[in-house]
């Protein structure tokens, strides 16, 4: 008996110091809750119709082609629908679902890529990196709730997209359906491979029309740090821009480890900038490697842990999230917000949410 309990006591002392070792790494972790940024998105960033607005101030459109003051993007409702399945919160992801249907889907079943404030839009084009995510979400969706309306909106959306917006077999960056175009560039950050394996998993587009995009990530070359940013679907060709977006680069890389291709060259630069400076810019001069703006942009910091949490590396992950969080709430005004100078900009604040929500869920692995 006196062994037995003694057996016991030293087991107590093993467990009682593993859950001390576990609870200072666990404090030595950044715990923020997203609640704070999904608070402020719903009380600033949304307009009274339920639309996303881009940036918190109005501001009135200089080039059609950049969204403005209190417009909305289709991309915008792709990542907030990504963090409502995520989080598992039904009623955020039907409200957005019903925002899709009655503003975004317009006639001709495509989703029109930029809204008016007031949800109106004389907009013809898609966006594919848009609709490939809002896919992914309701698809999501209907796996988790059973809702079949997700299922056929997802559906439809793919439907059109086989029907009116292919080039030599290849969706593409964008098809204009006043002009019955497309454009013959296909954008690598545009290939969402976990949206398309779950269109193939849902029998929404068959195996080779999955691998012939798949393959794009599979065979792309690297510089040494950068991928490419598109791929000619006329030509054949891959083709570099000069200024590197590190937001386009982070999402190629993120989509290449989901399909089990370790972004290596890229991680490996993204290391040795953090380690240099403890800093990660928005744009890179290709060649020479150096920053090429003086900005950081928590959207980028958001992807970066997205990345690191892809590549296993939750210590660097952790570290990266620390350092976003701190840019959250320089405004007192705007509690929540990744707010500067009195204005900010949409995805500033959904990339940290989603990264925020992942951290939580590998955290509790």
């Amino acid at each position: 008996m006196h062994k037995h309990r003694k057996q016991l006591t030293i087991t107590g002392l093993i467990l009682m110091a593993a859950a001390g070792i576990w609870l200072y790494w666990k404090e030595g972790q950044p715990q923020e809750s997203p609640a704070q940024t999904e608070a402020f998105i719903q009380k600033y960033m949304t307009n009274p119709n339920g639309t996303l607005a881009t940036y918190l101030q109005e501001g009135d459109s200089t080039n059609p082609e950049i969204a403005a003051g209190r417009e909305s993007l289709s991309e915008s409702l792709g990542f907030w629908m990504q963090y409502a399945v995520l989080k598992k919160d039904k009623t955020l992801f039907h409200q957005s679902a019903g925002v899709l249907e009655h503003y975004f889907l317009t006639p001709q079943q495509y989703l029109a890529w930029k809204l008016e404030p007031d949800g109106s839009s004389n907009i013809h084009t898609n966006a594919l990196g848009d609709d490939l995510r809002v896919i992914g979400a309701l698809l999501k969706a209907e796996q988790l709730w059973g809702t079949s309306s997700d299922r056929e909106k997802a559906g439809t959306l793919t439907g059109t997209l086989l029907s009116s917006a292919l080039v030599n077999g290849y969706m593409t960056d964008f098809h204009d359906f006043d002009r019955g175009e497309s454009a013959q560039e296909l954008s690598l950050a545009y290939i969402d491979s976990d949206a398309l394996q779950q269109m193939q998993k849902a029998q929404l587009i068959d195996h080779a029309f999955y691998g012939k995009h798949i393959q794009l990530l599979e065979n792309m070359p690297d510089d040494g740090a950068f991928y490419p940013k598109s791929f000619n679907v006329h030509h054949g060709q891959y083709t570099y821009d000069d200024s590197v977006n590190l937001i386009d680069q982070l999402l190629v890389g993120i989509h290449a480890a989901e399909i089990g291709r370790e972004p290596e060259p890229l991680i490996s630069f993204l290391r040795k900038e953090w380690s240099h400076s403890h800093k990660l810019y928005g744009r890179y001069d290709r060649v020479t490697r150096a920053s090429s703006v003086e900005y950081e942009s928590p959207s980028v910091y958001g992807l970066a842990v997205q990345l690191a949490l892809e590549a296993k590396d939750k210590v660097w992950a952790g570290e990266l999230f620390k350092h976003m969080i701190s840019l959250r709430d320089g405004d007192t005004e705007y509690p929540g917000g990744y707010v500067f100078d009195g204005n900010t900009h949409i995805f500033d604040n959904l990339l940290p949410l989603l990264a925020a929500e992942l951290w939580i869920k590998h955290s509790q692995k």
